[in-house]
């Protein structure tokens, strides 16, 4: 009896340690999902729930609707991996409220040294993912010199502003959501590119956040507010199109994983060399009055005290990507 209560209680332990870490990955996909040029879903693939999380929301299609029909909501939660996806994006949506705040005052404050940091943690990506590549084939080689080139197109593009009709929120949730998705890309720079990065990133989300206090204090009177109605609708518009395009997604590289692993790994290594130069630290708004939002890197004088803690933070980014990798690999079972 005491055997089967301690098997129970370790049992239970570990599964409650799980989901808390789970839940705290889905955290940190958040919150660095919010920061132009950091993609979450690199967060995913260094903390090993990035091959699981691509086949569970592929689950989410025709078999697995047409079960939620016939069979009921606990089918269909237990078919597409319901405790896991629950627990990642519970974890995502609550970073948009919790840590992705803190990181905006960070960066308004230490945007060097917080850049730097997360310049250092997508070097120790590539290094952890580089790994994972069995060998170095000429067709991996090919691999990640396609990946690379991508990644440089879409670092070196210039913002090109499509407005914000309803269509174009739609599309920029379908494109943004490749972010959470592919390591190496960001949702957030691609925002930024279309123009509409503060609309959705931050006023729409910003309004939710209000919504959501107002509630709690039995306030309702914002629903007469015109401006948050339209940043709700606008937050809405991008959702349904983020969902739709993560099913999307999601499907073609499970496909993609299943068949040629090595080849789309070696891609996404190739992405995230690529995609460096959009977290380059050091980086300067244009002063000319006609491309005043235009930002050029620069070379920093490496023994300025600015610079060397730069670095500092560079080199902890990278070993704690490292660390967190092989804790990761020895990561609790369910």
């Amino acid at each position: 009896m005491k055997i089967f209560f301690f098997y129970n209680f370790y049992y239970i332990n570990n599964m409650y340690k799980y989901y808390v870490f789970l839940f705290l990955k889905g955290l940190a996909m958040g919150a660095v999902n919010k920061i132009p040029g950091v993609s979450g879903g690199t967060v995913a693939f260094v903390t090993g729930i990035y091959e699981e999380l691509i086949e569970s929301i592929s689950k989410i299609n025709f078999s697995s609707i047409k079960t939620l029909f016939q069979k009921g909501f606990y089918s269909f939660y237990n078919q597409i991996n319901g405790k896991f996806l629950f627990t990642v994006f519970g974890g995502l949506i609550a970073s948009f409220f919790s840590v992705s705040l803190l990181l905006d005052l960070l960066i308004k404050k230490y945007e060097l040294y917080v850049y730097g940091l997360f310049f250092g943690m997508i070097i120790g990506s590539f290094y952890v993912i580089y790994r994972q590549l069995e060998k170095l084939t000429y067709r991996t080689f090919i691999g990640i010199v396609i990946g690379f080139i991508c990644g440089m197109i879409i670092s070196f593009a210039d913002e090109f502003n499509l407005g914000s009709s309803s269509l174009i929120i739609f599309i920029s949730g379908v494109i943004a959501i490749s972010g959470m998705i592919l390591p190496g890309l960001s949702g957030s720079y691609l925002l930024l590119l279309m123009g509409n990065y503060t609309l959705i990133m931050v006023d729409s989300v910003n309004s939710l956040y209000f919504s959501i206090i107002d509630l709690f204090k039995f306030d309702t009177t914002f629903i007469y507010d015109d401006e948050r109605i339209y940043l709700l609708k606008v937050l809405l518009l991008f959702t349904t199109g983020s969902v739709l395009g993560l099913i999307f997604l999601s499907n073609i590289l499970g496909s993609l994983l299943k068949k040629y692993k090595s080849i789309t790994i070696s891609i996404i290594v190739g992405f995230i060399a690529g995609s460096l130069r959009g977290v380059w630290p050091w980086k300067v708004k244009s002063q000319d009055l006609v491309e005043v939002d235009k930002i050029s890197i620069y070379i920093p004088e490496v023994y300025t005290e600015s610079s060397v803690i730069t670095i500092f933070y560079i080199i902890i980014g990278i070993v704690f990507v490292i660390l967190l990798e092989r804790f990761a690999s020895n990561k609790i079972e369910k």
